[in-house]
């Protein structure tokens, strides 16, 4: 029963990031009804920018912190932002009209791109992780939970919370449904169409980025073929 609990807690932290992967992809899926084979390599370059910028801030004499696990996670989350809006520009908008297989098989090849060139720049040797937040094991009875298992569960929920508001409480969201439920509608009401699908890019792409980074301090090692 004790391993019971024990594996339970694990998974429950493990799902709670998959939960934000599978919340960007399913984003753009559901106003564009376009599968994104890239979203996880978006996941891997988020966990490469937090290693990056973590390391950095460390150099600059930053000790292990919430502060800095704050400023890592905001960062990475711009950077695949960032990312987002530019593979979306540059790859998917100019095949908007297409066929679907065209697309397709652009996402595919964006997904491999982003893959390779993450091998050529990043090594494809396995990386350790740095420590951005202490890990602290907190005896509870017969289980044992970490701090960083606690921190993976706050973050989500924090996101999720963000992501409902933003979704039901703001013009953009409203904007992104009715972009979902009707394009043609959306355009002829005065809605850039554009826009909407460039900021579910971004904001796709940003939850992926905070998934890579909270995946990444419970499974401390990364390669640029974890997407």
């Amino acid at each position: 029963m004790n391993q019971f609990i024990q594996q339970l807690i694990n998974g429950l932290s493990l799902g709670a990031i998959y939960a934000l992967i599978a919340l960007g992809y399913t984003m753009v899926y559901g106003v564009l009804r376009f599968i994104n084979f890239a979203h996880g390599d978006i996941y891997m370059v988020g966990a490469f920018s937090g290693f990056y910028l973590g390391r950095w801030l460390m150099g600059l004499g930053m000790q292990s912190s919430i502060t800095l696990g704050i400023l890592v996670l905001v960062g990475a989350m711009t950077i695949c932002a960032a990312a987002g809006l530019l593979i979306e520009r540059l790859c998917y908008r100019p095949l908007r009209n297409r066929p679907r297989l065209t697309v397709l098989i652009t996402a595919i090849g964006v997904s491999l791109f982003l893959e390779y060139s993450g091998q050529v720049f990043f090594g494809a040797d396995p990386k350790p992780f740095p420590p951005l937040i202490p890990d602290v094991k907190i005896p509870a009875g017969f289980v044992t939970v970490t701090s960083n298992q606690l921190i993976v569960l706050a973050v989500t929920f924090v996101l999720l919370i963000g992501l409902t508001f933003v979704v039901l409480k703001t013009k953009m969201g409203m904007a992104m449904r009715a972009l979902s439920n009707n394009p043609t509608a959306t355009s002829l009401m005065g809605i850039n169409n554009n826009v909407i699908i460039s900021f579910t890019f971004g904001l796709g792409s940003a939850l992926a980025a905070a998934a890579g980074i909270l995946a990444s301090l419970n499974y401390p090692v990364i390669t640029p073929l974890m997407g």
